[in-house]
């Protein structure tokens, strides 16, 4: 799956640049839309990820590209690989690249089977 965000004034930290926070917020829901799309009757939960680490700034309008997946599905949970992209200075490579984890949940947050 892909997904694309516009990075406005509201996305930035206090020198300018996109902040962290914002983006692990993008991350975490392109992940879960990625996961409820292939397993519709789910009902997921974030568990973990697997590293934070931001390798490149990100400028004010930039425009940038959310690649998901999916790459080892469980018996409760199911990993997605979320890569990142800036449309700024592209040549660059990813700036951010994580695998997250959803947990299959019950109605009282029990796990359960996909």
């Amino acid at each position: 799956m892909e997904t694309h965000r516009l990075v406005l004034t509201e996305d930035l930290n206090q020198y300018g640049f996109l902040f962290g926070g914002r983006l692990l917020s993008w991350v975490d829901e392109a992940g879960f839309i990625a996961a409820s799309t292939d397993f519709p009757d789910a009902r997921f939960v974030t568990i973990g990820m697997s590293k934070v680490e931001f390798r490149h700034s990100v400028k004010n309008g930039a425009i940038v590209r959310i690649v998901v997946e999916r790459i080892k599905a469980g018996i409760t949970s199911v990993c997605y690989r979320v890569d990142i992209y800036s449309s700024i200075e592209p040549e660059r490579g990813s700036i951010f690249t994580t695998d997250i984890t959803y947990v299959n949940v019950d109605e009282s947050g029990v796990k359960q089977a996909l």
